[in-house]
């Protein structure tokens, strides 16, 4: 989906727990180079190149893959993206979560103990598949560590926001040009509404709320959620009431 001139929201779907979700990685690029937030889950760089292509934007022209976060639907298919490249492609995340995107510690959320609650619900086979993944989760290097403030130079400005609780490393991007907040799993949005932070999915709920309290120093006209996607529904007023909650 077209969001603004050089910006994509993508619309992967993917299968989990018996039902069909939709992932919203976030695409940019200008006549130099294209940026990507978000990966998927593993096995989705061919829906991910498809999205490219219909935007006009071939894989080839990808330089910079921004992850958010270090959760499992995040940083899913970056090894293949990566792999594809040949070597082209920097990897940018907040310094917390970098170890655990690089494998030095285990995901927080993605692995089995964490997993169990929702593993045990699920068909045998379909349990023994995702058992082996979250065992053996995607890692692949982090070229550079972000810190909250920072303006990366690309596609108008891109401005660094820590807005940890979701994961301890979580940071969200505003795009200066269009003036789109992409907020990972800071916020998810249904049918129009700001929900904030997922609960079940945060750990730690109280820094996750505080964390948004950072949007109001934006002027912000759209909300790209990872999950639920496109919101431009009285951002500013949708804030403030999360805030007050």
């Amino acid at each position: 989906m077209k969001i603004a001139s050089g910006i994509e929201m993508l619309e992967l779907q993917v299968e989990t727990f018996g039902s069909c979700l939709e992932l919203n990685p976030t695409l940019i690029w200008d006549d130099e180079t294209a940026i990507l937030i978000d990966t998927g889950t593993p096995r989705q760089l061919e829906q991910i190149r498809a999205a490219m292509d219909k935007a006009g934007v071939s894989l080839d022209k990808l330089k910079v893959v921004i992850l958010t976060h270090q959760d499992l639907d995040h940083i899913g298919s970056l090894p293949e993206i990566l792999q594809e490249s040949g070597g082209g492609i920097e990897v940018y995340a907040h310094e917390l979560d970098a170890p655990y995107i690089e494998g030095k510690l285990p995901l927080l959320k993605g692995n089995p103990d964490s997993m169990a609650w929702q593993l045990e619900s699920l068909p045998e086979a379909e349990r023994r598949k995702l058992l082996t993944l979250v065992e053996n989760p995607p890692k692949a290097k982090v070229d550079k560590t972000l810190a909250d403030g920072q303006k990366l130079p690309y596609c108008g400005g891109i401005h660094v926001i820590f807005t940890p609780g979701h994961t301890p490393g979580h940071i969200s991007l505003y795009l200066e040009q269009s003036k789109t907040l992409v907020v990972g799993d800071a916020m998810f949005s249904v049918k129009g509404i700001l929900m904030g932070p997922h609960p079940q999915s945060t750990p730690d709920m109280n820094t996750a709320l505080r964390s948004l309290e950072k949007y109001l120093d934006f002027d912000i006209q759209t909300v790209i959620c990872y999950h639920g996607g496109l919101n431009r529904n009285n951002i500013k007023d949708q804030l403030q009431k999360l805030i007050r909650k």
